[in-house]
């Protein structure tokens, strides 16, 4: 939280909340956590550079705290606006210093660390299955390795557990620890947290791709070391990059877009999460404003139906599942297949066989696991354009003389400026989409 969260980075938030949907709609019992990184993180995943929260306070002449508490709370903003399901848990880092340090002294006293520069690193020779979630050959690794930055390392794929003074002199955060004053290592965090929030054992442990490598191998060997117990969890799952202009899109590249530039566009950010979903979590995903436009297209389509549907009536008891809903659950359950998730949900739209109510049913239910808030979706009150309202008045009267394929024209015209006919026993009015 040094810096606002890219849509890249909202793409991996997207992902995991259809994640924990589905297996709540597969009647699992799911506890979620999640970690706010607000200290420790440096520039580069290799020990290098200075930390990323100390970097954005000298950019912005602002403490450290005040770079973390607004920057999570935009990230918050951004996953409401998503509809993305708020973890029964949200820590942060700085309020689990006590557990890191405990943490690395149980390290410490099963073998695995030693002490050079004033840090504290984790040996990875000694850890027999270093590298097994990114199939790293370590032999090689060390065969190929440049000059190491960090000159105390044994081994280049060692990491410090904490880092004193001897560091960054002036870093802002820093805590007292048995190995001196100074502040804990990205990795030790993660496990810390999922240590205290989960257990020494757990079911799923999502992230980023690019965490493979160093990230999450790094937890594995610390958490594993501390323990004793292996595996440490049993299934990881990494949501690939969102591409612009080929290039991954990073923060640290500058030029990245934000949530907040799609709603500038007039864009649904709903938008942006049916755009997601529209690729396997395990794809990579161009980016595009066509393509999100044309996903805007989709949703204000949906919303449409959803909206006509609710002015018929309410959605139909459940009863057995539609062809629809089957091939929705077949879809959603093989690895999250968002994609033939979708063509089950427009297979639903366009069906003719199935009724309003019951309808309205299977697309509730579809959205329970997709999450783009359908049942609270209403028919907007603010002030209806001149040119809209008189196309609305073109149709009224092409209607009364009885000019159905005039006044569907105009109907269609209306719909192309954002707005709906709903046509009702007490008459017809207008709504934005």
């Amino acid at each position: 939280v040094y810096n606002y969260q890219h849509i890249g980075n909202m793409r991996t938030y997207v992902f995991e909340d259809l994640l924990v949907r589905t297996l709540r709609h597969a009647g699992y019992k799911v506890q979620h956590v999640m970690n706010i990184t607000d200290v420790g993180h440096l520039v580069g995943d290799g020990d290098d550079g200075e930390d990323k929260m100390a970097v954005a306070a000298k950019r912005e002449n602002k403490r450290s705290y005040e770079i973390a508490e607004y920057y999570t709370n935009i990230f918050l903003e951004d996953c409401d606006k998503l509809n993305i399901t708020r973890p029964q848990v949200v820590c942060k880092a700085t309020d689990h210093i006590e557990e890191m340090i405990d943490l690395i002294k149980q390290i410490e006293a099963n073998g695995y660390t030693y002490t050079a520069g004033g840090n504290v690193y984790f040996d990875v020779a000694k850890f027999d299955s270093y590298g097994a979630l990114a199939k790293l050959d370590l032999e090689k690794l060390k065969a190929g390795a440049r000059i190491e930055v960090d000159t105390s390392k044994r081994n280049p794929q060692d990491f410090a557990l904490w880092f004193t003074k001897s560091k960054f002199e002036n870093q802002e955060l820093q805590w007292d620890s048995p190995w001196g004053r100074g502040y804990p290592g990205w990795h030790i965090e993660c496990s810390a947290m999922s240590l205290k929030h989960l257990s020494d054992q757990f079911d799923i442990h999502c992230g980023g791709i690019d965490h493979i490598p160093v990230h999450h191998t790094n937890e594995i060997a610390q958490t594993e070391a501390a323990t004793g117990k292996s595996p440490w969890v049993n299934y990881w799952m990494h949501g690939e990059f969102l591409l612009m202009n080929n290039a991954k899109m990073a923060k640290s590249a500058g030029g990245f877009l934000k949530l907040g530039d799609v709603v500038e566009r007039g864009i649904d950010p709903i938008a942006y999460k049916f755009f997601c979903l529209s690729a396997h979590y395990r794809a990579q995903l161009n980016f595009s404003w066509e393509a999100l436009e044309q996903a805007d297209s989709s949703i204000r389509k949906l919303k449409r139906t959803v909206l006509a549907l609710k002015e018929e009536g309410e959605p139909g008891e459940h009863n057995e599942d539609t062809p629809q809903l089957s091939e929705f659950k077949s879809a959603i359950y093989n690895d999250l297949n968002a994609p033939k998730a979708l063509a089950a949900l427009w297979s639903a739209v366009q069906s003719k066989e199935l009724s309003s109510a019951e309808k309205l049913r299977v697309l509730y239910e579809m959205d329970s696991v997709l999450g783009f808030g359908m049942q609270e979706w209403e028919a907007s009150k603010e002030a209806i354009p001149e040119h809209v309202q008189t196309l609305f008045e073109q149709r009224t009267e092409a209607r009364a003389n009885k000019n159905w394929e005039e006044a569907d024209r105009i109907r269609d015209e209306i719909t192309e400026a954002g707005y709906q006919v709903v046509d009702s026993p007490e008459g017809a009015k207008l709504e934005r989409l």
